[in-house]
């Protein structure tokens, strides 16, 4: 939750945002025609079933979008998404009752800033009164209601601000919290990998495989998949039966003038001095070496993207053109003077003069005018297959009827098609995976200009891939396993060497005299291999080592100065000693920042759970009635 008390006016419209996106589903949403009302109330203020069924409708599309899979009113009640919504519109109910009894009243001018100010409301010249009447009507909703609705949010955010106003948190909460990010740790690591193991992980054979593939059956299972029949056109499959005369042809390529005839270019870039001599000073640095055009722009306060001028012809470039055409090669030319003042100029890249003749261009002019003109054909066609799908034509008759190609996929979200396949156009991706085995064929269109419509024949539960088909697969994942398995036991091993050799008392191997050759070999082909750490010092907890798994310096972290720990992360598997703690020090260096970020964080914190405490008892104190029956009807409209 966001500090409430400096929110302001663009919480507001953050919140007016929300209701037209979020809480209220989205433009498209059909709007609830039960016979109930509301679905329940908090004192005398009542949740209506237009309200819940666009905020429900709105979450479930959102899970179905992220998801690519349809999202279904039993799953939502599995998950608690049902509970969650009716608890979000019963808490803004409650503060909407406690703002009423204790007469926050907001006027017509606030609520119109609110409206006039929102972007989903915007036409070229600001508000678009169609805008907004057209996104209501959309969502179910009449002016006056919505207009209520950000009354209400607006009466609830002043009642927000006053429960939490001069809500802080404790100073010794925040210098420990502070203490916490900046406590610093020095620490040896080290990593194992295959190489270290005794020897190779040997192959398993096939009984120990065909167990692996049972007793693993997720990793070798294909998901779920959907059967689907479908008739597609795109401009590509008529490219080739389209008819261009040559005078289009010349049109076109005359259209196209700028981009097959160009003169020689440069791409540079500039920066201009204040007097002659403070450029030639800058130049002579660039000649010494002692500086770059980067790092010339820098100084003064300027980026490369500041000084870039883009591509430049000789005549756009004026006075500079001599000096920068003649350049050879990318670099710095100058100072030369121009309109403003001396300058110098980078040259970044040399583009040599654009010269493609008709017969060159022809072929990709043939390629584009035939996709234009197959897009039209295409766009002429729609109407009447529409009014066939419509009149309950079926995709077979459909494909014999028109140009339309009629085709079968097994489809499921994982596919990554290729270029020119259906399963690789987004839209085609959207429809097959909200599609039921209810609804009928729609046309729908493709993002280069081509149509599709589709139709579920059947829906393939997730299937255990037989162990013939996925041996090899199995053998690696089991062989993966194996080596990791191998790899932590070496850990533990290792471990022990590190803490024993660390513990006071410990005696190091006596040496040798050389008198008994055989038994000193014995010894040292007893003892592991030498354990090489790399050490590191002075990490924060939000550290990063690139050569170390992700989780090691977190790992680090919970440990005590002297302590080694195993890290195994995502297969990867390390061995991690602290080797000394270094407290924080709250007066020094970057430490104030770091003190005012807990304060502002933890301080929203608490705010937000008083926020929380109060809706709560806003809730207990004025009672909240349910409607199971209008809550039953809408969620059986989903």
């Amino acid at each position: 939750m966001k500090n409430l008390r400096t929110k302001g006016k663009s919480t507001i419209v953050w919140i007016l945002m929300g209701l037209l996106l979020l809480g209220l589903g989205g433009f498209g949403v059909t709007s609830f025609t039960g016979g109930q009302t509301e679905i329940g109330r908090v004192g005398e203020t009542k949740v209506d079933t237009q309200s819940y069924y666009n905020a429900l409708r709105g979450q479930m599309d959102n899970i179905t979008r992220q998801t690519g899979q349809r999202f279904t009113i039993e799953e939502a009640r599995a998950m608690g998404l049902t509970q969650a919504v009716q608890a979000q519109l019963f808490g803004n109910a409650a503060l909407t009752e406690e703002a009423r009894q204790a007469g926050v009243s907001v006027g017509d001018r606030a609520v119109a800033e609110a409206i006039t100010a929102a972007g989903a409301f915007q036409g070229p010249g600001g508000f678009d009164r169609a805008a907004y009447g057209e996104a209501l009507r959309r969502q179910g909703l009449t002016e006056d209601r919505f207009e209520r609705d950000i009354r209400n949010e607006i009466a609830r955010e002043i009642l927000a601000e006053a429960v939490v106003s001069g809500v802080t948190p404790p100073q010794a909460l925040i210098e420990r919290a502070a203490q916490w990010r900046l406590e610093k740790r020095d620490i040896s690591w080290l990593e194992l990998t295959a190489a270290d193991l005794p020897a190779p992980v040997r192959p398993a054979d096939d009984e120990i495989l065909q167990s692996w593939h049972k007793a693993n059956a997720d990793r070798f299972t294909a998901p779920e998949a959907r059967r689907i029949s479908y008739v597609w056109l795109t401009p590509e499959m008529l490219a080739e039966q389209v008819e261009l005369d040559e005078t289009a042809l010349r049109e076109l390529y005359d259209a196209k003038a700028d981009e097959y005839h160009q003169p020689a270019r440069r791409m540079v870039g500039r920066l201009v001095y204040e007097s002659p001599e403070a450029a030639q000073a800058a130049k002579a640095r660039i000649d010494a070496g002692e500086a770059n055009f980067e790092q010339l722009a820098i100084e003064r306060g300027m980026t490369l993207q500041d000084t870039d001028l883009g591509e430049m012809t000789e005549a756009e470039l004026g006075a500079a053109a001599g000096p920068v055409f003649a350049a050879e090669d990318n670099g710095v030319v100058g100072p030369v003077d121009t309109d403003l003042g001396p300058a110098l100029f980078s040259v970044n890249a040399i583009l040599d003069p654009v010269e493609v003749s008709y017969e060159d261009a022809l072929p990709e002019l043939r390629a584009e005018a035939a996709a234009a003109r197959a897009r039209r054909i295409i766009s002429d066609q729609a109407p009447q297959i529409e009014d066939m799908l419509a009149g309950g034509a079926t995709l077979e008759q459909v494909a014999e009827e028109t140009e339309m190609t009629l085709a079968e996929i097994e489809w499921t979200a994982a596919d990554e098609a290729g270029p020119g396949e259906i399963g690789g156009y987004p839209s085609f991706r959207e429809q097959a995976a909200a599609v039921s085995e209810r609804d009928f064929p729609e046309l729908f269109e493709l993002e280069d200009g081509g149509i599709f419509a589709l139709r579920l024949d059947e829906i393939v539960p997730p299937t255990l891939i037989p162990f013939e088909e996925v041996r090899e697969k199995v053998a690696a994942d089991w062989a993966q396993s194996e080596a990791h398995r191998q790899l932590l036991a070496l850990a533990e091993e290792r471990k022990l060497d590190a803490v024993s050799s660390t513990m006071p008392g410990a005696e190091a191997t006596p040496a040798t005299d050389g008198s008994d050759a055989a038994t000193e070999a014995a010894e040292s082909e007893a003892q592991p291999a030498q354990l090489v750490w790399q050490t590191e010092t002075g990490l924060l907890r939000d550290g990063w080592l690139e050569a170390a798994p992700p989780r090691l310096i977190p790992e680090a972290f919970t440990l005590d100065e002297g302590e080694t720990e195993i890290v195994d992360d995502a297969g990867r598997v390390a061995l991690v000693r602290v080797d000394r703690i270094i407290p924080a020090d709250l007066s020094q260096g970057e430490a104030g920042e770091i003190v005012a970020r807990a304060e502002s964080r933890l301080g929203q914190s608490l705010q937000a759970d008083f926020y929380d405490y109060y809706a709560r008892a806003a809730q207990e104190r004025n009672g909240v009635t349910l409607n199971q029956a209008a809550i039953a009807s809408v969620e059986s409209q989903m």
